[in-house]
């Protein structure tokens, strides 16, 4: 992604995931995540072309985001995958062998293809905290990152932070109890926005940014 911005090459963005990436219960296709974020990197970065693609669809998971890896993310050649994955399989109490042997196959498939990888894990919210795996699916995407070189954007810790500072789950979470709400969305895409630029900024500037912006959420 740095290449591509210094070289002024439009930059590519796949958001692969289920429904948290194509963004159920948000009011519109406007307050998804992927299109906040797609707004504040192009904000951030004025004199860059950033598309973000949503490629999320509803209720699947590690294995039927594997298989349309290809089609829905290297085909498309990005510069970053962003990979939200793990709510369902928790839920659906996936076996986490499995889980991490796909996860691992999916990260090493994209660094194999050039692409820059972060993980996204699971968002607080009643029906993801009640899956008995979900703390060991957040585990597997941590460990999975550390041994791929993969990035890691913890939506667990992140509202687990909000929620120490007296701003609760439940303000982020739509009334299905499941997804995030307009709100949530938008914290997620802040904080993104957040961690990419200090990654691709100096330090000095990125500091300065993410200062302007304010800390999320």
């Amino acid at each position: 992604m740095k290449a591509a911005i210094a070289a002024n090459r439009p930059v590519i963005i796949v958001a692969l995931g289920s429904s948290s990436t194509q963004g159920w219960m948000a009011s519109n296709t406007a307050h998804t995540y992927p299109a906040i974020l797609q707004h504040l990197l192009n904000a951030g970065l004025p004199t860059a072309h950033i598309a973000v693609i949503n490629r999320g669809i509803g209720g699947q998971d590690a294995t039927e985001e594997l298989a349309r890896l290809e089609q829905d993310a290297i085909a498309v050649q990005p510069q970053l995958v962003i990979w939200q994955v793990g709510a369902n399989g928790a839920i659906a109490n996936v076996d986490p062998a499995v889980f991490k042997r796909l996860l691992t196959t999916g990260v090493t498939r994209l660094h194999k293809a050039g692409i820059d990888v972060i993980l996204m894990d699971n968002q607080r919210s009643p029906r993801v905290l009640a899956a008995p795996e979900h703390t060991l699916i957040d585990q597997l995407l941590a460990e999975v990152a550390a041994d791929t070189g993969a990035g890691l954007f913890s939506r667990s810790a992140l509202m687990d932070a909000w929620q120490k500072v007296g701003r609760p789950y439940e303000e982020f979470v739509a009334r299905d109890n499941m997804h995030q709400n307009d709100l949530g969305y938008a914290c997620v895409a802040a904080a993104l926005d957040q961690a990419i630029l200090a990654g691709l900024l100096p330090q000095k500037t990125a500091a300065a940014d993410q200062k302007a912006r304010g800390s999320a959420p």
